[in-house]
């Protein structure tokens, strides 16, 4: 398999991490956290580099470069541990109005790709545990057209967002997938209330609710789950992309204290023993790596073994993650201690 990038996909990743770098400092970053968690400013500045129309044809007025351009993204964005949720708008949402009608697609997909409307998904609710069939949201037909009942909880940037792509249920009970259909809800319509918080890492996100809210068909049920599971694949597909990135950083942050710290008069570095820990983090991080080029490159594959190949990043993703975090702890051992 090649795994060469073509220039256009370096490039892009090259402005990107060029960006991460002298327009996303860590000081910036905290600034924007301690504010709320998104920065109009920097999701401008993103707009700017082309990254928002990552997942929009170039008949819509994206880039149209593919799923592999845009996880070399998200690793540049992941080492900065940018805040702004790229993967969710960019990416995501932008996979479903691909998929939908075309006015709605005209409506909206330009207009994600400039930086001009911000739409996420919102599909998440209390009860799910994570099951995409487990939708409680009702949707009626009323004058003509719809609305919609219901709560969404974990909206990335909910009451930043110009709009929303909700699941609901046309028909059956809880947990059955043949009922969902995929509407798309405007913030500022009747009957919907964001309610916004920061989460663990900084990054914003909000509690939707909907008291019957106008709301516009996307997708009929059917076409609609086929659709939602591709583009929830698609989002943790980049949640591993950006991993990698955060990881890479981390690992380069720890070499760079052990050729740094000396003890003894020569860099702990050099001891044999903190060397083997170094190259025990390098091969997980590689292993990382791959799985998470894997999951992006299954994302064109039939459901089956794109899911499996997902749930096998995640599965490596996490032990990579928690291996190199905990050894990063003991051996840089302070400066883990405060942001600083």
């Amino acid at each position: 398999m090649n795994f060469d990038f073509s220039d256009d996909e370096q490039q892009l990743r090259d402005a990107v991490q060029k960006w991460v770098e002298r327009g996303y400092a860590f000081e910036r970053r905290t600034a924007i956290a301690r504010s709320g968690g998104f920065s109009p400013e920097a999701w401008g500045e993103l707009a700017e580099l082309g990254l928002l129309g990552l997942g929009t044809s170039e008949e819509d007025g994206g880039l149209g470069m593919g799923p592999v351009a845009a996880m070399l993204a998200l690793e540049a964005l992941g080492a900065g541990l940018v805040l702004e949720p790229v993967a969710a708008v960019a990416l995501v949402a932008a996979k479903l109005l691909a998929s939908a009608g075309a006015d709605a697609r005209a409506a909206w997909a330009p207009r994600i790709a400039s930086g001009e409307a911000r739409v996420v998904l919102a599909y998440q609710e209390r009860a799910a545990r994570h099951r995409l069939d487990h939708v409680e949201t009702r949707a009626t037909q009323a004058g003509g057209g719809w609305v919609l009942a219901g709560a969404k909880s974990l909206v990335p940037i909910g009451d930043q967002a110009d709009a929303f792509i909700v699941t609901a249920r046309v028909r059956g009970d809880a947990a059955d997938a043949s009922g969902i259909a995929l509407f798309l809800v405007e913030r500022t319509a009747a009957g919907v209330a964001a309610r916004g918080y920061a989460l663990q890492d900084g990054a914003r996100a909000a509690e939707l609710a909907l008291d019957n809210a106008p709301a516009t068909l996307l997708l009929e049920p059917g076409a609609a789950f086929e659709a939602l599971e591709l583009a929830v694949d698609t989002g943790v597909a980049a949640l591993a992309a950006e991993a990698v990135g955060a990881m890479d950083r981390l690992f380069a942050l720890t070499v760079e204290y052990l050729n740094t710290r000396k003890q003894f008069g020569v860099p702990i570095g050099s001891f044999q023993a903190l060397r083997h820990r170094i190259a025990d983090m390098k091969m997980q991080l590689e292993l990382a790596r791959s799985m998470s080029y894997f999951a992006t490159l299954k994302l064109g594959e039939p459901a089956p073994a794109r899911r499996r190949a997902i749930a096998q990043a995640k599965v490596q993703l996490g032990r990579s993650m928690r291996f190199l975090g905990q050894e990063a702890i003991q051996l840089h051992g302070g400066i883990g201690m405060t942001d600083e």
